[in-house]
């Protein structure tokens, strides 16, 4: 690696030289060149002059300041920025020391890695690295890198010094236009995030890689070897109306590794017309079970309309004792238990109802034998 800046950490009265160098690499990120589209020649970009339109050598290029709402600029030179009053110039001049939480990842802008500058600033270093990390702090401070001053983060990583430079806190926008109006979260609700937050375990920074630069390798391979680049399958579009508290249930059984059936085919989303129905159904189903069930009802007291007569005069002539006039009720009882036997064998025909009439007889005689005795 290059170093990009060379200076030194101001710590109280230690001073330790480092070199800078880049912690980032975009060189593996996708970019595009500008072509013109009928020829495929590349396009250039040169610098003009708005005053005469004549084309500016990079060795005639300035620096000027325009100042908010004019429009004049003013020329600065590299002595006029030169002489002005900057320690941090060369220096990271650290200011204090707080707990990581403090800072908003917001305000973190480009980092850097710091390395001894010499055999003398290995153990200056060290020390350093090693109180951060023991302390469980980060230095924050001040550093003038490339012409501009700003604030700078310290902490231990990896073994090493790592440096992010920092945006002022003005700089940084407010959310109160993209903060959403109140919201009202349901407890299970919040159980089932958590609970999903949890279920997807931890992260594998091996895991990670960029897919659209290897879609874009693959569409460029394809165009060199005049193959016609296959188009991925289109995504499904998730702007609909969803139950959050089912989406949340299928998402926390997806990542405990749980069998979701068909369900799981989805994007972990259940729109709510899918449960109406699904609830439309289920009390289709109730109705009808409750049909069935009245109509096996009624047909079960149609067909046996006939035979409780029986039963009713059985219980009637058994507590017709206890009642005053006993002997007429037994007897109105029994009579009626007759009748119903009588009209059970009335279809047997002429000569089963003259054997029917003397069997009645014969019971009407006991009947009143059994009323004598019982009122005795």
């Amino acid at each position: 690696m290059r170093s990009i800046w060379n200076g030194s950490i101001s710590f109280g009265l230690v001073t330790i030289p480092v070199k800078t160098y880049s912690a980032t690499d975009r060189t593996s990120s996708v970019s595009f060149v500008r072509i013109h589209e009928k020829d495929g020649a590349p396009v250039q970009y040169r610098k003009i002059c708005e005053l005469d339109g004549n084309e500016v050598p990079n060795e005639e290029v300035g620096k000027g300041y325009q100042p908010p709402g004019d429009e004049t600029i003013v020329p600065i030179t590299d002595d006029d920025l030169s002489r002005l009053p900057m320690p941090t110039a060369k220096t990271l001049s650290i200011l204090s020391f707080v707990d990581p939480t403090e800072i908003d990842p917001l305000q973190m802008d480009k980092s850097y890695y710091l390395a001894p500058n010499g055999a003398s600033a290995a153990k200056p270093y060290t020390l350093l690295r090693e109180a951060l990390e023991h302390h469980r702090k980060v230095a924050i401070g001040k550093v003038a890198m490339r012409g501009r001053e700003s604030l700078a983060m310290l902490r231990a990583h990896d073994g090493a010094l790592v440096m992010h430079q920092l945006l002022w806190p003005d700089q940084i926008r407010p959310a109160t236009e993209v903060v959403p109006d109140d919201v009202e979260i349901r407890e299970n609700e919040m159980t089932l995030a958590e609970t999903l937050m949890d279920s997807l375990g931890e992260l594998d920074p091996a895991e990670l890689h960029d897919d659209y630069r290897e879609a874009v390798e693959e569409l460029v391979a394809a165009k060199l070897e005049g193959e016609e680049p296959v188009a991925p399958a289109a995504a499904a579009s998730g702007a609909q109306v969803i139950d959050l508290t089912a989406a949340l249930e299928k998402s926390v059984r997806a990542a405990q590794g749980g069998d979701t059936g068909a369900e799981s085919e989805s994007a972990s989303v259940t729109p709510l017309r899918g449960r109406a129905k699904k609830s439309a159904a289920k009390s289709t189903a109730k109705k009808s079970g409750t049909t069935q069930r009245a109509s096996a009802r009624k047909t079960g007291a149609a067909g046996t309309k006939k035979a409780p007569a029986k039963r009713t005069a059985a219980k009637k002539s058994a507590t017709a004792p206890k009642a005053a006039g006993g002997r007429t009720k037994a007897a109105s009882a029994a009579g009626k238990s007759t009748a119903s036997r009588g009209t059970a064998t009335a279809t047997s025909g002429k000569s089963t109802s003259k054997s029917t009439a003397k069997k009645t007889a014969a019971k009407k005689t006991t009947a009143k034998k059994t009323g004598k005795r019982s009122s005795a």
